[in-house]
């Protein structure tokens, strides 16, 4: 048995491309960025989905992924999963109150793995600048082909930053309509300060009759960016989702 069955939901077709459009772009990245934070400037702007959604594309192109829930303040992939008995988590283990074997759990996605939170510690800053959780990082390098990171709003917390320093590249999700631009270039520059360069911005929750999808038909398009994505002013390469996500 698995220790974790998933809570998934069918993508519609442009959301289902959408995402195969992000994993071709990491891909693009270069074999050397394995380990990859996910993050957003503030709560419920989807970084949560847009990281297990990326994490079951990388699997489907036979790639051996880990997703590791590494928000120690206010889970909510704990929310979209079904949990089978108990695991202890991240922070137990980079407390030293539990060993790497108890760590990884299984899903029921072939090529899927998860750390889970474990727990919401009173100081989980210092327990992600702790040097275990760069060793942690380093072996699970070595093991996996890609390692996802769900981390905190870096527009609330430091955590996101500190978690940066140990990870290969940082992608931000950004709420389309919701974020001013100076908020965004605030939060980049902050993550820039890190040694953890930015691969890219995901412009997520996208309104596709807004942005022009509609007359394409049912298969919808992705607007005269074209499905790669674009190039925007926040960062490098943006991918847009238009799924109405939450964190």
């Amino acid at each position: 048995m698995t220790d974790i069955r998933i809570k998934y939901q069918k993508l519609t077709f442009p959301v289902e491309e959408a995402y195969k459009s992000l994993r071709t772009n990491l891909f693009f990245c270069g074999r050397e960025k394995k380990v990859i934070a996910i993050t957003s400037c503030t709560p419920n702007e989807g970084k949560s989905t847009v990281s297990l959604n990326l994490a079951l594309s990388l699997s489907e192109a036979h790639k051996k992924v880990i997703l590791i829930d590494a928000d120690l303040r206010n889970s909510t992939l704990l929310g979209k999963i079904h949990l089978n008995g108990d695991k202890d988590g991240l922070a137990y283990y980079l407390s030293g109150m539990t060993n790497y074997e108890d760590l990884i759990c299984t899903t029921d996605h072939e090529g899927l793995d998860m750390i889970l939170t474990g727990g919401f510690p009173p100081n989980p800053a210092e327990l992600l600048g702790e040097s275990s959780f760069k060793t942690l990082l380093e072996k699970l390098r070595s093991e996996y082909d890609y390692v996802i990171v769900d981390t905190p709003p870096i527009g609330n917390v430091i955590d996101s930053a500190i978690i940066a320093e140990s990870c290969d590249g940082l992608v931000m999700v950004v709420e389309s309509n919701a974020i001013s631009y100076r908020f965004a270039q605030r939060v980049k520059e902050q993550l820039e300060k890190t040694s953890c360069p930015i691969l890219g911005v995901i412009l997520n929750k996208v309104d596709p009759f807004a942005q022009g999808y509609g007359k394409y038909g049912k298969y919808g398009s992705y607007g005269k960016y074209g499905q790669y994505g674009r190039y925007g002013r926040y960062g490098k390469a943006v991918t847009e989702t238009p799924e109405k996500t939450e964190e």
